[in-house]
């Protein structure tokens, strides 16, 4: 099966050649992403990875990328946090139907990660609310990957509390 996400790293080597960089990950084996270098500092591979599973398309591409540019930063591994826009966008369904979703049912709709004038929740929690109520067709690909870019991320962060132990011990010697 195909999965499809993002990762997103600090590039710390002051002076890489960014040319070289694409070339090191190609020959990683990370020559299934497009590799964005549009911001300095900055490096972004969007995978369309095959694998077994969401988790294995992931780790392997942590792993290709660790190998390729070990001091590289994890930022972020997407999709994971999003507004309502992107649930939206996900789902099919508008932003203010997702937006009424939300308001209807404050009790039992997933607890934002940050509120504010722009709240952002984890995409996995709000796929798998709508998934529960069943009104709403969630494609279990995406579902899968963002589950698994949540654990990344949740790992990343160091929050042991919400991290399953076997995706701890297999994450965390892949971060910077």
């Amino acid at each position: 099966m195909e999965y499809t996400f993002t990762l997103k790293y600090q590039i710390v080597e002051p002076g890489t050649d960014l040319d070289e960089l694409v070339e090191r990950l190609g020959a990683c084996g990370c020559d299934d992403a497009l590799v964005g270098i549009g911001l300095p500092g900055r490096i972004a591979l969007e995978f369309t990875r095959e694998a077994n599973s969401a988790k294995a398309a992931v780790v392997s591409a942590l792993a290709d990328v660790k190998q390729a540019i070990p001091t590289a930063k994890l930022i972020e591994a997407a999709p994971d946090l999003v507004g309502l826009t992107d649930v939206a966008d996900v789902i099919g369904v508008s932003r203010q139907n997702m937006r009424k979703l939300m308001l209807s049912h404050a009790t039992s709709f997933p607890t934002p990660v940050h509120e504010g004038s722009a709240s952002v929740w984890h995409l996995a929690e709000v796929m798998a609310w709508l998934q529960a109520r069943g009104a709403y067709e969630v494609d279990t690909s995406t579902l899968e990957v963002a589950q698994t870019t949540m654990q990344v991320n949740l790992a990343k962060e160091a929050e042991v509390r919400r991290l399953r132990p076997e995706m701890r011990r297999e994450l965390r010697p892949l971060f910077a």
